[in-house]
Parts: C-alpha cells; structure tokens; sequence
C-alpha cells in the first residue's frame, strides 16, 4: 500500500492500515453475507424497479424474474429469504409456480401480488402455499411490514433489527445455518471448519449486526486482549471467519 506522495509510511503506519483494511474488507463481506435475498418474480417493468429500490434501500439483496418458468428455475435452485410473487405472469402462472415450488420441498416464504381481489384467488393462492397476499395498488410500508413478518415467523433477522442482541439458537441468512446450540455452521449442506475461536468471532458479530465493531472492541471482547496486544492472530481468524 503506498502512502501519499511525497510521504513515507513506517512499517508500523503500514501495519496499521492492513489491520483497517482488513476489518473493513471482514464487515463488508459479513454485510454482503447477511442480506437477506428476495426474488421479485414480476413481468411489470415499472414495478419491479420500484420494488428493486426500496427494497435495496431497506438493505435487502434484490434479484428479479420477468416470467413464471425463470421464477420457478430460480426460486427452486437459488437460496431465497422471501419470494414476492406475480399472480398474472407469461409461461406460468404465479398459482403455478407456488404450486410447483411447494411441491418440489422449496418453503420459501412466498408473498403473492395481483390485481385480482376475490376472496376465491386470496383463498387458492393460500391453499397452494402462499404465506401472504396482497392486492394491487398497495403501500409499501405494507408490503415491508409484511415482509418483516414473515422473516420474523420463519425465524429470520431482518435488517431493521440490526443492532446488538442476543444471538437466537438457529440463525439463518442465505445457504448457511449457523446452530449456537451444536456450535456449527453449515453452508450449503456441508459444514464449515471453524476453531472455537472464529465460531466465538462470528457469534458475536451476528450479535451486532449492523452495528460498527472496531479492532479494539473485538480484541476485547472475543480474544480477552488489551488494546495494546498485537493484531496479528485476530486479523487471521477474522479472515477465516468472513470466508
């Protein structure tokens, strides 16, 4: 790394820096880790820009289908958090594609969006596996409140409860599962290796998730070292941990 012109870093100065980038390089990626996925499976443009961006605003991870047969392939093959689904969509339908996801052992929560407002499509579309409805125009504070709810029920952080707290026995974000109680991390059906250490490194930042964690904070808490102790082992167990 190469300090501003004209000036020179010390081997300390040089150190120092790594450790930072090093640390921001281990939040953004438990960031990135911790989004929670929604798949918008809608074929209206306008809607699923909309959509798109608030949702990333709120600090969701966004991918879109513009069809049922891309919606269905993605939500049977890709890990989810939540599926918003178009009822009136080309190829299939989103009765279908519920169907289809249901039937295939997928239990995505799935929030089902159309124009259509009979109480016979509400009640179809929760018999074949839907968790929610909505009918359009609808607001959407609704629609993130209905949202939290379901990531709350199936036992989901959102990120609107970021922040310091106890971690749950079972905490879920993507393809991995990490079980407090059995202390494993399972990531895409197959375990992680971490020490006991990097396994206390990860609980304590899913405790404070969304929360900023300096150096001296995690020296402190995870490793029991004063702020003066050299970074060196925590930097390398931070490293596994995000990877």
């Amino acid at each position: 790394m190469k300090g501003p012109p004209g000036k020179r870093w010390n081997v300390s100065q040089r150190n120092t820096a790594t450790d930072h980038l090093s640390l921001f390089t281990l939040h953004f990626s438990l960031f990135t880790l911790f989004m929670h996925r929604v798949l918008i499976i809608e074929d209206e443009p306008g809607l699923v820009m909309a959509l798109t961006q608030r949702l990333k605003s709120e600090g969701y991870a966004v991918e879109a289908a513009g069809d049922g047969e891309e919606g269905l392939s993605r939500g049977a093959a890709e890990p989810f958090d939540l599926i918003i689904l178009d009822l009136m969509l080309p190829l299939k339908s989103g009765f279908d594609v519920c169907r289809d996801l249901r039937q295939r052992g997928i239990n995505t929560p799935i929030i089902m969006l159309t124009a259509r407002g009979q109480v016979v499509d509400r009640v179809l579309g929760l018999k074949l596996g839907a968790d929610d409805y909505l009918t359009k125009p609808f607001a959407m504070l609704e629609l993130l409140a209905r949202i939290e709810a379901l990531l709350r029920r199936t036992g989901a952080s959102t990120p609107s409860s970021a922040g310091s707290r106890s971690a749950p026995e079972l905490y879920r974000f993507g393809s991995i599962c990490v079980d407090f109680r059995r202390t494993a991390v399972i990531r895409d059906n197959h375990p992680v290796e971490l020490s006991a250490r990097e396994f206390k490194l990860l609980r304590y930042l899913i405790e404070h998730f969304g929360v900023t964690v300096s150096r001296d904070e995690l020296l402190n808490e995870v490793w029991g070292y004063n702020t003066l102790t050299t970074t060196r082992k925590a930097m390398a167990s931070t490293s596994r941990a995000s990877s």
